[in-house]
């Protein structure tokens, strides 16, 4: 087990990573990178996307108008409930994620390999994400959730 010192100073290489990855020149910034990344596997209600991403509904409403005005993202209405909105990649969002991924990953990917255990370093973030999902499918199944999000509600950030 390492000690708090360790994951104070692991915390630390995160965030700068993070700036590292900030500082790349993807043609979006890491919050849109964020939201084309989640709603590139298929149409995302707004608050679920908010709540997924750990942003404010009104962070999320600007961050996908931005998008939608670059054209790389749409609204559209649930055609079971016009109330629900939900926001897909479009084929020039899902090209802006493509360059994207690429210009992270040659950034990237020789700091992994000079680590010398570059592949350990991807399994182990694959296992935390795979923890964050657990830790939001088990948030997004509490019933007192569900009952307090209404159809309404999650249509909020796509219509503020």
């Amino acid at each position: 087990m390492t000690d708090v010192h360790d994951r104070v100073s692991a915390l630390r290489v995160l965030a700068r990573l993070s700036r590292v990855l900030e500082a790349v020149d993807s043609g979006l910034t890491l919050p849109q990178y964020r939201v084309l990344a989640v709603i590139s596997h298929g149409g995302v209600r707004s608050a679920r996307l908010a709540e997924r991403l750990a942003v404010r509904r009104p962070t999320l409403t600007a961050i996908a108008d931005g998008l939608v005005a670059a054209g790389y993202a749409a609204r559209e209405s649930d055609p079971g409930d016009r109330r629900v909105v939900r926001l897909h990649v479009t084929d020039a969002g899902r090209e802006a994620l493509r360059r994207a991924d690429d210009a992270y990953l040659e950034r990237l990917s020789p700091i992994l390999d000079e680590t010398g255990v570059g592949d350990r370093i991807v399994a182990d973030l694959l296992a935390v994400g795979d923890v964050l999902d657990e830790r939001l499918r088990q948030k997004v199944a509490t019933p007192a959730e569900d009952a307090a999000t209404t159809p309404a509600d999650e249509s909020v950030a796509a219509t503020a």
